[in-house]
């Protein structure tokens, strides 16, 4: 039963303790940490890892800790939204692993976390157990800024934990969700409008492409501005498809795409058929592809 899991934390600036939760992923048996990376413009770090459930369970709870005991949400902001120092931790299943059984983990793990450290925790995705949950931007409206207020809303109490946010890690969100692309296109501008104009022209929930979340968010302190993506179904969207229609929408508004970033690692079907250089993707390699492992 191989399952990957994509935990994302809250912390993108201090590397000594991006460098210690990878310590702790990589020192639990049974575990492969795949990637990791940080960004300190969106205070944000993505890990991938590969295991059986017992171990990435084990794994993840070795960083909850870790986090909960480093990172301090009321010090800590970044571009990117978030309501937790473990912002969001799901598991994605591998092979022959079925969604019922990433399913059955997150709700396991999730009540796990809840208990050892008093930290209230969501559902979403394919474990919500309501509807109005399953999409994790729904969850994290408000931000860990808003979250005491928005849990006073019987609607919006935690699934696990305390009705209440942890002082200084907030909640997290726990789930299981097929593969998910996180992919950034940084534009050749600081105009922050545009690029917040060119994500709701290519979003979904918009009337954009399908499959498709975005964000437009400010970069380097302000210096640059960059479409943030999610691409929730490849086999309906994707890189190629998304990369064609920024470029498209850019020039509209009179702009030129700098480059391209992904987070994380995707199936080489995530392409499109396109290469890096098509994509003018920044630091790509095969080892970024998922099928280099399994």
């Amino acid at each position: 039963m191989l399952i990957e899991s994509v935990p994302n934390l809250s912390e993108g600036r201090r590397v000594e303790v991006v460098d210690a939760c990878a310590r702790d992923i990589a020192a639990t048996p049974d575990v492969r940490l795949l990637n990791y990376s940080a960004d300190a413009s969106h205070n944000r770090s993505v890990f991938t890892l590969l295991g059986h459930a017992a171990a990435l369970h084990e794994a993840l709870g070795r960083v909850v800790e870790r986090a909960i005991h480093r990172i301090d949400l009321r010090e800590a902001r970044g571009v990117h939204p978030r309501i937790g120092a473990v912002d969001v931790v799901p598991f994605v299943p591998i092979g022959e692993t079925t969604m019922d059984e990433c399913v059955a983990l997150a709700r396991t793990f999730a009540q796990d976390i809840a208990e050892r450290f008093q930290l209230p925790v969501y559902l979403y995705e394919r474990a919500a157990l309501r509807p109005e949950r399953r999409r994790l931007e729904d969850i994290r409206r408000g931000e860990f800024e808003g979250l005491a207020a928005k849990m006073t809303n019987a609607v919006w109490r935690p699934d696990y934990g305390p009705s209440v946010p942890h002082p200084t890690a907030g909640a997290t969100v726990v789930g299981a969700r097929p593969f998910l692309v996180a992919y950034n296109i940084n534009l050749a501008t600081d105009r922050i409008d545009l690029a917040r104009a060119i994500a709701t022209t290519i979003r979904e929930r918009d009337g954009g492409l399908p499959a498709v979340k975005a964000l437009g968010l400010a970069i380097d302190g302000g210096r640059r501005a960059q479409v943030s993506m999610n691409l929730t179904d490849i086999t309906r969207t994707t890189m190629r498809d998304v990369f064609e229609r920024v470029t498209m929408e850019a020039a509209r508004l009179g702009i030129k795409i700098a480059e391209s970033e992904l987070i994380g690692l995707i199936p080489k079907a995530a392409l499109g058929g396109a290469t890096a250089d098509d994509l003018r993707l920044h630091d790509f390699s095969p080892d970024r592809m998922i099928e280099h492992f399994i």
